[in-house]
């Protein structure tokens, strides 16, 4: 009996200790979903967290996006229906982001339903996670130096809003970075730091909603959730990273606004070279 209520008490414990750094890490582009697999091999539970334990507690985090950009997103939903009724030009600058941000979801949501078992099962093991923070973390580096920088929001086409789409969904893979790679793309086509950072928390409003509404419904009405947490657990980490990524978006958009991303290059690289000497001394299990 006391071995279980020990038990209890780690695993709420754990699932704190996860919202907190799924808070903390989902809008750096460091990859909050390498951050939860990684540490939770180092938990009691020495487990995987499981892919509806991370897309359940991102919808914490996605929360605190739409509570920080509520006046715009209220904004950008007012002339998107309106140019459904044809009150609202297309090409209104409103408008067009509604539109931008269903055409740039759409990728993410095809590759996401192909590939569901990959992504879900081989394609979180960390030694594929160790590569990508490093490989994408230099596709960053080269992004933020030769990106022109001299683009915002108001000049975002539908090709770029595609482009854009593209590189969210190579966030599929666990250590890419959701933020990371939309916001190497938004450099890449000339976007400023802060309108590419900008643009990435929007887009991923319907991307991480749908994922994860899908995620608890698959745990509430059919197959119960997988891993070491339970739903009551889980609903403690969302909250938690929702407090914690509503206080991350407001430093991070001031950050980048002022300085490069040279400091998050260097955090991946360096986190994947850990890991891989990790795997490669059997501390810990891929």
């Amino acid at each position: 009996m006391v071995d279980d209520v020990g038990s209890i008490n780690v695993n709420w414990f754990e699932a704190a200790l996860l919202g907190l750094i799924q808070g903390l890490t989902e809008f750096l582009p460091i990859s909050s979903s390498a951050h939860l697999r990684i540490v939770g091999s180092f938990l009691p539970n020495a487990a995987d967290p499981g892919a509806a334990f991370t897309a359940i507690t991102q919808l914490g985090t996605e929360t605190a996006v739409v509570i920080y950009f509520w006046r715009d997103i209220v904004r950008i939903v007012k002339a998107w229906s309106g140019s459904l009724r044809g009150k609202v030009s297309r090409q209104d600058p409103d408008a067009r982001m509604g539109w931008l941000v269903i055409l740039g979801s759409l990728p993410i949501i095809i590759l996401g339903l192909l590939f569901q078992d990959q992504i879900e099962s081989v394609l979180r093991s960390l030694w594929i996670v160790a590569t990508t923070l490093i490989v994408f973390g230099l596709f960053l580096a080269v992004a933020d130096a030769v990106g022109r920088q001299d683009r915002d929001l108001t000049r975002l086409t539908y090709k770029h809003g595609l482009f854009y789409g593209l590189a969210q969904a190579m966030a599929l893979i666990p250590g890419v970075s959701r933020s990371g790679g939309t916001i190497t793309a938004g450099l890449l086509m000339g976007y400023t730091r802060e309108a590419a950072a900008r643009y990435s928390f929007l887009l991923a409003i319907p991307a991480v909603f749908g994922s994860g509404l899908y995620q608890l419904y698959k745990v509430v009405s059919k197959e119960g959730i997988t891993g070491p947490y339970g739903l009551p657990e889980t609903a403690l980490a969302t909250v938690i990273a929702l407090v914690v990524g509503y206080v991350i978006i407001g430093w991070f958009l001031r950050f980048v606004s002022t300085r490069s991303y040279r400091l998050f290059v260097w955090y991946r690289i360096f986190l994947g070279l850990a890991l891989y000497l990790l795997l490669g001394f059997n501390v810990i299990s891929a």
